[in-house]
């Protein structure tokens, strides 16, 4: 059997840096898109946009930032708690 130095034995999904592949490609090119909007117009939305998508999507092994609020609010506001009070 061959193993790999690639995580997990070519089993992990690629990652750069911080982000996802699919994901900092996705980043890239908003960036070059909040760059020409920025210099041609002077509009800062989509640089902002661009910096919330970034900050969401950053990975710590298999759960990004937006995953983590994800399942926050589905724990503190939406599914309900239930507790048996047992002596």
């Amino acid at each position: 059997m061959t193993h790999y130095l690639y995580p997990k034995n070519l089993k992990a999904k690629a990652n750069l840096w911080l982000w996802g592949m699919k994901d900092f490609l996705i980043l890239c090119i908003l960036a070059v898109v909040s760059v020409i909007l920025l210099v041609e117009f002077g509009w800062l939305i989509p640089a902002a946009v661009t910096l919330c998508f970034a900050f969401l999507t950053i990975r710590k092994e298999d759960m990004t930032v937006l995953d983590y609020i994800r399942y926050a609010v589905k724990y503190f506001l939406t599914d309900q708690q239930y507790y048996e009070w047992r002596q």
